[in-house]
């Protein structure tokens, strides 16, 4: 589920770097990359920092799952680097840093991060997001000869986070990755991972992604994509009404070509087997309780005008319906349970024969 930002980037991809000359990985190719010429396309969709915190407790809590958590350890400890080595994770479409937020404290020791997104207001907000998160101690990153960055677009300032079991160094850089995707430096990292992001694409670009992590043999750790369902507890008579029109404006343009929706994770995973990476999936749910606090409550709120939103741009003549649904599900509110459907997706290259 997302909330959209009236706010849009035309920003084109610069050049992005990823020191390489210590690189636990010891791949071969340029670290520099050259910036992009092309006209600028239109902007992905964008959210706002309100949306991104008002889910963020409920994105943590989804992925804290046992079955899930035990998957994850064993797999990053496959995917990780030399014993002594930095971690270099890639973050895409990062918004405020809920991915870093949740993954680098279970990544531990030193890290290295160039967290991207096209909203450079976005990238801005990390200081007072990492703040209110109360992870560790933040600062400027300074000099560091690991990672570097190049222009246009300037990016913000590099940032420095210490907190028990972890140190990492944190690049941001503005980048439309509708079309920048291929200019990331995939050979310098050990990791690329997202949050709520696979959902929001089109197959070509699933398509470039793993063709982009089989060429690289890069890990891949995609969290929580929205796998189409929908349980609300007490049920209404228009539930499915909602879901099925809700569905069909997932499928719109979100900035990436037409997107894929729920079947998103399905057709990354199939390309991903198909070039031999080996890959996992496990559910990342939401599980949304009105009667447990407020917390709950205003996201179920948000996500039912959300929903009765959308639905109402793809079919106008449904609104007197839809606008009776809204009404009553925000009547229940405090007496109502909301399960939403998620999928994790962690793959790694083949072994080496």
């Amino acid at each position: 589920m997302t909330q959209r930002s009236d706010r849009r980037s035309d920003r084109r991809p610069g050049s992005v770097k990823l020191g390489a000359a210590d690189n636990a990985k010891a791949r071969a190719g340029p670290s520099t990359l050259p910036t992009a010429t092309q006209p600028p396309a239109p902007a992905p969709e964008g959210f706002s920092a309100g949306w991104l915190q008002l889910r963020e407790a409920f994105d943590h809590r989804a992925r804290a799952g046992d079955a899930g958590l035990r998957a994850l350890a064993g797999l990053l400890r496959a995917a990780g680097p030399a014993a002594g080595e930095p971690w270099r994770v890639i973050d895409l479409a990062c918004g405020t840093g809920s991915n870093l937020r949740w993954l680098a404290p279970r990544l531990g020791g030193p890290q290295q991060w160039l967290v991207v997104d096209h909203d450079p207001a976005l990238l801005a907000h990390w200081p007072q997001a990492m703040a209110s998160a109360g992870l560790g101690a933040l600062r400027p990153g300074g000099s560091n000869p690991a990672l570097a960055r190049s222009q246009p677009p300037t990016p913000p300032p590099a940032l420095h986070l210490s907190a028990p079991g972890l140190d990492a160094r944190i690049v941001r850089q503005p980048l439309d990755l509708a079309r920048g995707l291929d200019a990331l430096p995939w050979q310098a990292a050990h990791l690329v991972t997202a949050s709520a992001l696979l959902d929001l694409v089109s197959a070509d670009w699933l398509d470039r992604l793993a063709h982009a992590a089989g060429s690289s043999r890069t890990a891949l750790l995609m969290a929580l994509s929205v796998d189409g369902r929908h349980r609300w507890t007490p049920a209404d008579p228009f539930d499915d009404s909602v879901a099925r029109l809700f569905a069909r404006h997932q499928h719109r343009d979100k900035g990436f070509g037409p997107a894929l929706g729920a079947q998103a994770t399905h057709h990354l995973r199939v390309r991903l087997r198909a070039a031999g990476h080996r890959v996992w999936t496990w559910r990342s749910d939401w599980q949304l309780d009105g009667g447990r606090d407020a917390a709950d409550r205003r996201l179920m709120a948000a996500m039912i005008d959300g929903m009765a939103g959308a639905a109402q741009e793809v079919d106008a003549s449904a609104r007197p319906a839809l606008q009776a649904w809204q009404g009553r599900r925000q009547a229940l509110l405090g007496a109502s349970r909301l399960r939403v459907g998620h999928l994790d997706l962690m793959a790694l290259p083949p072994e080496r024969g």
